[in-house]
Formats: structure tokens, sequence, C-alpha cells
């Protein structure tokens, strides 16, 4: 177990160095002059003056050698210190921080209701199985997967808030604000969680010890309870975490149209921007976390089921 402890975190590590080299090359990408871009960023004025180009770069250290910029941006980096927001003026941390806060609120309200509607429509299904019922749920998930956020989302915002007048239509000032983007980022992993869930049900219910349970005298939704939900939602939890891990940065046409301040709309305005510290601070930030959640994921996977760290030799 500790072994498969070890290789994750490195992993975990491997993975982070790879992607700060990869983002400390971003000033770098299409251009031999990286303080040229930072000061096409800050200014309107593309003649920009050699001599203040040679000045920013002495004052960037961006006149050393690459791997020692790259050793004294790591450094600061491993503190927290990606430096200014070249739009905003503000310590990049703070904004990143505060942008992360909002989108794990919007991820985790998302995922909770897609599980509370997933969970039982797949039961329901499961228990259905190759009825019409059950038909009826494979339909309702295809069409939930095929729809494209980017016209969910201005639908629902005609409907529900201009129409209607249920709810805001867009910013972000209190719970009522959350429901809208919310309800339009869950409909695609409801119908994943759906789908998990009604296979992994189908499963219990044929396993030895639910017909055993059943054949006892315990009706089909008392064994569930008692049995089998426990054994069928450990895919479905697992496909939580990597859900969360891929909407925390991975939701920015919600966020862009429903004016949500979270990562995926800060990455946006930093790229529009050419705003440098802050993209490359989201990039490292997000995939910290994406990394992070996937490896305790895992450890928590293998600490329920010891055989994954047999089938992944270190037993």
């Amino acid at each position: 177990m500790w072994r498969f402890i070890a290789r994750r975190v490195v992993v975990l590590i491997a993975t982070l160095l790879v992607v700060s080299v990869l983002a400390f090359l971003i000033p770098y990408v299409g251009t031999a002059d990286p303080a040229r871009t930072i000061l096409q960023a800050r200014v309107a004025d593309k003649a920009l003056d050699p001599a203040t180009v040679d000045a920013l770069r002495a004052e960037l250290g961006l006149d050393q050698p690459l791997p020692v910029q790259y050793l004294d941006w790591l450094r600061h980096a491993v503190t927290g210190d990606f430096g200014f927001s070249f739009t905003s003026k503000a310590p990049v941390a703070q904004l990143i921080a505060n942008a992360f806060s909002v989108s794990v609120t919007l991820a985790l309200t998302a995922l909770l209701l897609a599980l509370v509607l997933a969970l039982p429509l797949g039961i329901f299904a499961a228990m259905r199985a190759g009825r019409e019922v059950d038909h009826g749920v494979t339909i309702l998930t295809q069409v939930l997967v095929a729809l494209p956020e980017y016209w969910v989302a201005p639908v629902s915002i005609l409907v529900f808030a201009l129409t209607l007048g249920w709810l805001p239509s867009a910013g972000w000032r209190g719970p009522a604000w959350v429901i809208l983007p919310a309800c339009v980022l869950a409909l695609r992993p409801l119908a994943y969680f759906a789908r998990v869930a009604r296979a992994s049900m189908v499963e219990v219910l044929n396993a030895p010890y639910m017909v055993a349970a059943r054949a006892r005298g315990l009706g089909t939704a008392g064994a569930i309870s008692r049995h089998g939900l426990r054994n069928g939602m450990t895919p479905v939890m697992t496909l939580f975490s990597l859900w969360l891990a891929s909407l925390i940065g991975g939701s920015v046409v919600v966020e862009v149209i429903f004016a949500v301040p979270g990562m995926g709309r800060l990455l946006y305005e930093a790229v529009v921007n050419r705003d440098i510290p802050l993209i490359q601070a989201g990039i490292v930030s997000i995939v910290f976390v994406v990394v992070v959640i996937n490896t305790l994921t895992d450890l928590a996977y293998a600490m329920l089921n010891p055989a994954v760290t047999v089938s992944d030799g270190t037993a």
C-alpha cells in the first residue's frame, strides 16, 4: 500500500513539474522576446521604445539564461508568489484564490444536484432493465449529453430570467445567482451519473448476495438499500471526483455567459488581455487541483478495494 501511495505522489510531483515548465514557457510562445509581449499587454501602442524593452527585460531578469529564469520563477511559484496581474494590478494569488472559491462552489452545487437526480433515475432504470422505462432513461441521458452548454445557457436565461423573472440572469451576488448556472452545468454529469448508476446497479441486482437477500423475503428496494447501494455507488463516486476536477477549471462557457467570476472566466479574460502572470498561475493552479483530486481518488479507491494495489503491481 505504501509503495502505491509513493508512486502516486511521485507521479503528482512529476506532472506538476512538467506543467510548470510549460506554463513558464508561455511568454516565449510565438515570439523570441517575452519583454515585448509583456509591454504590448500593458500599453496599446505597438511601436515600443527599445530602451523601455531593454529596461523591462533587465528588471524582470529576462536577460538571464532560460534555466536560471525558470528556477527563479519556480522558487516564487512554490511559495504562491506569481506576481501581479497586468490588467488589474492585483496580486495574482489573491485573484486565483477568489476565483477558485467561486468555481468550487458552482461545481459542487452542480454535481450534487446532478447526483441527487441521477441516482434515483439510474436505480429506477436498473430495476426495470430492458423495459420501456429503461429505454426512456437511455434516450433522456443521450439528449442531455448532446445539449451544448452554449445553447442551453442563453435559452435558460431567456426563459427563467427574462420571460418568467424567477431568477437573476447573470452575476454572483448570492444563492439565487447560483441556481441557473449550476442547473446548466449539471445536465451533462447528470446523464453520465445516471448511466453509470444504471449499469452498476444492473450488475449488483444480479449478484449472488442480492439474489440470496431476495430469496430470504427481502424486497428489491430493501435489498438495494441494505446491501446493493454501497457496492453499486463506488463507480459513481469515482466519476463524481473526476467531474469535480474537470468542472473547477473547465466551465468556461457557463461562467462567461452567466458572468460568474470563477476560474474559467478569469482565464478567458487573462488570455484576451494577454495577462501572462495570471495565465501561468491559472494553468498551474488548475492542474495542481486536478492532479490532487485524482490522486486522492486513487488512494481512497485503493483503501476501499485493496485489489487495486495488487493490479498496480505494488502489493
